[in-house]
């Protein structure tokens, strides 16, 4: 025979009870949380590695992973194949043979081009299967600055890009322009040739090499925050003092077979690789 409990007695083991489930809960959606992350962050590299080896890559491309960690780099991004990504100058298009295919099915990929960049336009259309989404915008600043539509963007990206900008004299605007484009909390992945913090920043940047402090204040000044900095394309070796700059590395060798080997052994550039964010919308 059970005896009843007094009815205090029985609201205090409901009240225990409601408080244990609670928190085991808690505990399985946060387990589950984490889980989830960790198995989207190892598919996106999956993903990245898989089209590392896609047949669409030239060698010469492929050669360069070794310095240019792409999997690591946009896997800390955060980069998603969802998002609509800008790259802005991608140049002979290394990493549109990436960001093309990735985003394809479900993304966007916009390629900001200076000026014609024909040899880049004739890349994209050797390939429709790979590059037939692609939507080719142009960064000519003051005359056109508009890389995507304005707030619409998740991801812009920009690779070893900021020393040009410097050169030409219009840096702050290219920055602004990159700003306008994201959307609120939107990321900037800046990947450049890590100047000497010792010694003061040339404004033409004339060597190649600029400093970290001075991308974080350009990108400061357009309004953006600083959200981390990472060492995955980071060269100890290189000393950054070199007769013509840092095209005296791989890949340009400007030299030629002056002291080739020893530039070969330095490998390319030292890099900062740098994550900004708009802020949220006031």
């Amino acid at each position: 025979m059970h005896e009843e409990l007094p009815n205090r007695q029985k609201n205090n083991w409901s009240r225990v009870l409601s408080v244990f489930a609670l928190v085991v809960v808690l505990c399985f959606s946060s387990a589950a949380s984490q889980a989830e992350q960790g198995t989207t962050a190892d598919g996106m590299a999956t993903a990245l590695k898989a089209l590392l080896a896609a047949p669409h890559r030239a060698e010469q491309e492929s050669v360069r992973d070794q310095y240019r960690h792409p999997v690591e780099t946009l896997t800390w991004f955060g980069i998603q194949p969802q998002m609509k990504v800008v790259e802005i100058w991608p140049g002979g298009g290394w990493y549109t043979a990436i960001l093309a295919p990735f985003l394809k099915e479900r993304g966007l990929y916009y390629a900001a081009i200076f000026q014609n960049a024909q040899p880049f336009k004739d890349k994209l259309a050797a390939n429709s299967d790979v590059y037939g989404k692609v939507i080719v915008t142009e960064l000519i600043s003051p005359e056109k600055t508009e890389v995507a539509p304005a707030g619409s963007a998740d991801m812009v990206l920009t690779f070893r890009n900021v020393h040009n900008w410097m050169n030409r004299g219009f840096a702050e605007d290219v920055f602004k322009a990159m700003y306008r484009a994201l959307k609120p909390e939107g990321i900037l992945g800046v990947v450049e040739h890590r100047g000497n913090p010792a010694g003061p920043q040339d404004p033409k940047a004339v060597s190649g090499y600029v400093t970290e402090e001075h991308v974080i204040k350009l990108a400061e000044a357009a309004g953006f925050r600083l959200v981390g900095r990472s060492e995955i394309n980071a060269n100890a070796k290189d000393t950054k003092d070199y007769p013509q700059g840092v095209w005296t590395l791989p890949p340009v060798l400007r030299l030629g077979e002056v002291d080739r080997d020893k530039y070969l052994a330095i490998g390319e550039s030292d890099r900062m690789t740098l994550k900004f964010k708009k802020p949220a919308a006031q």
